[in-house]
């Protein structure tokens, strides 16, 4: 491994960590139900896919390449329907209103 794809794929993986990290973040300090939901499912796509791009260059072919992006891209499509749900309950609820007081 050449040091250059080495301090590319430290770069992408802790770039892709510090993501994480702050959508994390987000989700423990922002307000509502949708800054949190929108903070975690933006951050997390992007963190996972550049931890994908640092990943690239050490896999052993083309096929395992293609696995990794079908993972992200996957991970992409079932978060967009896991936030698109939460989203909607969220707005729902909101619509009700507070539950009465006891």
């Amino acid at each position: 491994m050449s040091p250059v794809v080495a301090i590319f794929t430290y770069a992408a993986v802790g770039a892709g960590a510090f993501f994480y990290l702050a959508g994390t973040v987000g989700l423990l300090r922002f307000p509502d139900t949708l800054t949190r939901l929108h903070a975690l499912t933006k951050a997390d796509n992007l963190g996972l896919g550049l931890i994908v791009v640092g990943l690239l260059p050490h896999v052993d072919g083309v096929m395992g390449m293609l696995k990794l992006v079908a993972i992200w891209l996957l991970v992409m499509l079932s978060s967009a329907d896991a936030g698109q749900l939460v989203a909607r309950a969220a707005r729902r609820a909101l619509r009700r209103g507070p539950p009465p007081a006891p």
